[in-house]
């Protein structure tokens, strides 16, 4: 709706209304987490609720700050960003007085049952013990640990996870460790783990963030359940005010039949990172050929608070460019992982870039460093990471071992150079 669309609001003889307007916007994109038990500071269920807070709403809108998308391109599974016409008409309901309309209008709100929405698991695992977040401080970032809840490798197609406290679970990252070395470091209570999870390699499965539905994998393309491994709940608590507790959930749903396709991992990132205070737009990039055809399903980056934008693109061999992911405003906050919409063919020798550019300057309100400081790559708080992960499925089986050996190649030479550490 532009603003010829939202000048007709104003001057039609009839206001957009809750009832028939603003209902059915706030029912599919802001109540999953403004609810009564959600992670949300106050509920948008009914028309009292929302018509106090219309021009919060307008506001926090307009400027997308909500709901909490971050990417502007390409599209993806699940989007909940709003629609221009969408913020528009919100702000004409607002600059209206916020009317009610016909109450028997109203749509029924959704449903969230209490139980799995996608039923029975196959297993359920939970954090051992509650934790206690303190009532203020700064926001916690810990793993937990569950020792093997698995006899035998499986294949899962689905994983789903619950807080058990959703107003101070801000996220959840779902990782496997082989390693045990996560097992020797939570002694009971989880331990301090801010960025990574303290092991290498760190296996995902999944993760949640507040409005998530179930995580699921492709059909043909489940995920290999380690049953040696240990669950390790990387989880993102914020203090609310008052003492709270918490001891998150999850659910795994195996697959009757091992892949038909393999997921392989594209990595792309930097530990290069070397910020000098007031430095508005420093950059880091990286690059790889793909040798072989595949499909691009999904993309998962990952940065601190610095970091500005996020643009990674493809370069196929006719100089086309297309855009696998644009993030012009990063917030370390609300970090998720991707699906897209439908899968991005790339042809051999596609050469897949990235670019991410930090903002340490004083004019960056996320910046952690009042003034700003020096910032270089490391896991804590206060520094700094670039990291982008491409979820890629070769076209034809016999390529896997190539793309594979490619990769390898990579993950050498960046290991060659060393991890950067610039001087004090």
């Amino acid at each position: 709706m532009g603003l010829a669309g939202l000048l007709a609001f104003f001057f039609s003889a009839t206001a957009p209304t809750f009832s028939h307007d603003v209902a059915p916007i706030l029912y599919s994109r802001c109540v999953s987490c403004h609810r009564e038990g959600g992670v949300a500071p106050f509920p948008l269920v009914n028309y009292a609720g929302a018509a106090k807070r219309a021009r919060l709403i307008a506001t926090v809108t307009a400027k997308r700050y909500m709901p909490p998308w971050l990417p502007s391109a390409p599209r993806f599974q699940h989007e909940m960003k709003l629609t221009g016409p969408e913020i528009a008409l919100l702000a004409a309901w607002a600059a209206a007085g916020a009317p009610e309309g016909n109450p028997r209008e109203t749509p029924p709100p959704p449903k969230f049952p209490d139980g799995w929405p996608l039923g029975t698991p196959d297993l359920e695992a939970v954090m051992p013990t509650p934790f206690d977040i303190p009532a203020d401080g700064a926001d916690l970032y810990r793993c937990f640990v569950i020792p093997a809840p698995a006899a035998a490798d499986h294949w899962v197609r689905a994983i789903d996870i619950r807080p058990g406290n959703a107003k101070v679970v801000h996220h959840v990252i779902v990782f496997q460790d082989t390693t045990r070395t996560a097992r020797k470091r939570d002694t009971g209570g989880g331990y301090s783990c801010f960025g990574t999870p303290g092991f290498l390699p760190a296996r995902g499965l999944g993760g949640w963030t507040p409005g998530a539905l179930p995580f699921r994998m492709p059909d043909d393309i489940p995920s290999l359940f380690h049953g040696a491994g240990d669950l390790v709940l990387q989880i993102h608590y914020h203090p609310t005010g008052k003492p709270e507790t918490d001891r998150t959930r999850l659910a795994l749903y195996f697959a009757a039949r091992p892949p038909a396709r393999r997921l392989m991992d594209v990595p792309l990132g930097s530990n290069r990172i070397d910020i000098p205070p007031g430095a508005a737009a420093y950059q880091v990039t990286d690059h790889f050929t793909i040798p072989v055809d595949v499909d691009a399903i999904g993309i998962i980056p990952h940065a601190h608070y610095v970091c500005k934008t996020m643009y990674a693109y493809a370069v196929l061999p006719d100089g086309t460019r297309r855009t696998l992911l644009r993030i012009p405003d990063w917030n370390f906050n609300w970090q998720r992982q991707y699906r897209y919409a439908a899968p991005i063919r790339l042809p051999q020798d596609t050469r897949v870039e990235m670019e991410f550019t930090y903002d340490n300057s004083a004019a960056n309100p996320r910046n952690p460093n009042h003034p700003p400081a020096r910032i270089a790559w490391g896991p804590a708080t206060t520094d700094e990471m670039a990291g982008l992960h491409l979820e890629v499925v070769p076209v034809r089986a016999a390529d896997e071992e190539e793309l594979s050996q490619a990769l390898w190649g990579k993950m050498m030479r960046s290991l060659g150079g060393g991890i950067y550490r610039p001087g004090r």
